[in-house]
């Protein structure tokens, strides 16, 4: 149950993480699909795994790229860029302590003004639609997880779409997924 439960929480934090920056960078195609997501989705897996294997911190991806979306980075030159800053972070690490995270506090609105911009797009006035997003985003500041914001949405969308007799509209994983989401907040909390 652990091994799946943090499977779900990676896969669905970078699956949430990869669709908000590939909208903010206008990169989602026609058909509704993101270019090359399998390839994004094999590079995270893979440097989870190797992260994991090496004891270091989960490598995951992180939101804050839409701000280097925002300023025009999208050919990877900028991650590059972010990569070697971090390296060279490293000699800094000592000064960076320091800083007291009210500091940091700033950024995070910031960031969060860049993501709410996609909220416009959901069809509140369907309640079956609005009710899991508006759960799925109150829950992640409240629970300080986006996987468990991402989780009640799961759960509650499903939920809603058969107190509603639209059951159809589900994709049947939906329902597993919920169902599995219910059983990992009940054994474990």
């Amino acid at each position: 149950m652990v091994i799946l439960t943090f499977s779900l929480v990676n896969m669905f934090d970078t699956i949430g993480t990869l669709v908000g920056t590939a909208r903010k960078a206008n990169m989602i195609e026609k058909d509704g699909k993101i270019k090359n997501m399998d390839k994004a989705l094999l590079a995270d897996a893979i440097s989870t795994s190797l992260g994991a294997s090496l004891g270091v911190s989960t490598v995951s991806t992180y939101i804050e790229s839409n701000s280097g979306i925002t300023e025009g980075g999208r050919t990877g030159l900028s991650s590059l860029v972010t990569g070697g800053l971090f390296i060279l972070s490293i000699f800094l690490v000592g000064v960076v302590g320091i800083v007291p995270a009210e500091a940091t506090a700033p950024v995070l609105i910031i960031m969060g003004a860049l993501m709410i911009e996609t909220v416009k797009e959901i069809d509140f006035s369907d309640f079956t639609e609005g009710l899991p997003a508006f759960l799925t985003i109150a829950i992640m500041p409240f629970t300080y997880s986006i996987a468990n914001g991402i989780a009640f949405g799961i759960i509650f969308y499903p939920i809603m779409k058969l107190a509603t007799k639209r059951h159809k509209e589900v994709h049947p994983i939906m329902y597993i997924l919920a169902i599995l989401f219910i059983l990992r907040f009940a054994l474990l909390p």
